[in-house]
């Protein structure tokens, strides 16, 4: 089924909407809820989670692409439930590991006041990683996005860890740098 089709359900407050959405892009969300929860009951949880939230947001919500509007909330879900149970501060593999590397470029970002403040950091973010070339861009948000390993990226890529982890550093000074050019820090 498309995804017009599935928002339709949705719209119509059919529960055959949430079936839909299972099927399509139910591996999807559980891969994302895995990579961040490292544990198969807590990622099922995170993922029907994701049907809800996604039944009480839509409508009003409108998502375009819709695949992306699931992958976020799964993500939003899946560190909420890792923050609640305090694993974020006690390590809680490569998210914790991730979070800690971005900290010290979205540190000041991170504090943003109000929704308006964010709406513009996120816009300035997405505007550095579509000036990144292509493979940056990718490593960049495998790193960061789905939280994978160094390890995991080299071998997925066929780099050196070094190389993965200089790229990677290279691009936090980037961003960093154009959040300051910008304003944002």
């Amino acid at each position: 089924m498309e995804d017009a089709e599935i928002l339709a359900l949705y719209q119509q407050r059919s529960e055959r909407a949430i079936a839909e959405t299972a099927a399509k892009y139910g591996a999807y969300c559980s891969a994302v809820a895995r990579r961040i929860l490292r544990n198969e009951e807590d990622a099922e949880e995170c993922v029907s989670d994701t049907w809800l939230h996604a039944w009480n947001r839509i409508p009003p919500d409108r998502p375009d692409p819709f695949s992306l509007y699931l992958g976020r909330l799964t993500r939003w879900l899946g560190l909420s439930r890792l923050r609640d149970r305090g694993r974020l501060r006690r390590g809680g593999g490569e998210p914790t590991l991730a979070l800690e590397e971005l900290e010290g470029t979205l540190a000041a970002a991170s504090d943003a006041a109000s929704l308006a403040e964010y709406h513009e950091l996120t816009a300035a973010i997405d505007r550095f990683l579509a000036a990144l070339p292509e493979t940056e861009r990718r490593v960049f948000l495998c790193r960061y996005w789905y939280f994978a390993g160094v390890a995991e990226i080299a071998e997925r890529f066929g780099f050196s860890a070094s190389k993965v982890k200089s790229m990677l550093l290279r691009c936090r000074r980037k961003l960093k740098q154009q959040l300051l050019e910008e304003g944002y820090l």
